[in-house]
């Protein structure tokens, strides 16, 4: 995967593939995608973009799906813990993963101007981080890469403003 989040595409079948991966990988692992989990996902694949649990919740009560906070994070939960969504630290928000049926270690790019993200692969196991690991004796499991910068639409935007 060389990175998504930036670039064109064709949006509808995105969502729907996705959408459609994540109710098969379900099945196939006796997993079950409530209607509030795949709408969930649903909205953070619309977006592509991080979005907070709080504005979730707003969207989920205002299509008549729960008003309180746990509808929200138990979703959230059970997407991330199967690899459908993943957590943006800095931001304390979710984004719809970009491969949600792959093991890989994701990295994140975050505009800092429109908060939009992309993902790409990383490789902890290669590099500095791995050459450290390596020395140490350590095995690495779980990283989290998120780097702040400026999306190309805002560098076109501050290019012309």
């Amino acid at each position: 995967m060389p990175f998504v989040g930036f670039g064109e595409h064709n949006h509808t079948v995105c969502v729907h593939d996705a959408l459609a991966d994540a109710a098969r990988h379900c099945a196939e692992h006796g997993l079950r995608l409530t209607e509030i989990r795949k709408r969930v996902f649903e909205m953070l694949l619309e977006e592509h973009r991080a979005m907070g649990a709080y504005e979730i919740l707003d969207r989920l009560k205002e299509e008549g799906r729960g008003s309180q906070p746990p509808v929200a994070y138990r979703a959230l939960d059970f997407l991330v813990t199967n690899g459908f969504v993943h957590k943006i630290e800095r931001l304390n928000a979710y984004v719809a993963c970009a491969d949600p049926c792959s093991t890989h270690f994701p990295a994140f790019m975050i505009c800092r101007v429109c908060d939009s993200v992309a993902e790409t692969t990383a490789a902890p196991s290669k590099g500095l981080l791995g050459q450290a690991a390596k020395a140490a004796g350590f095995k690495i499991e779980q990283t989290v890469v998120e780097a702040l910068g400026v999306c190309p639409a805002c560098i076109d935007g501050e290019a012309r403003g």
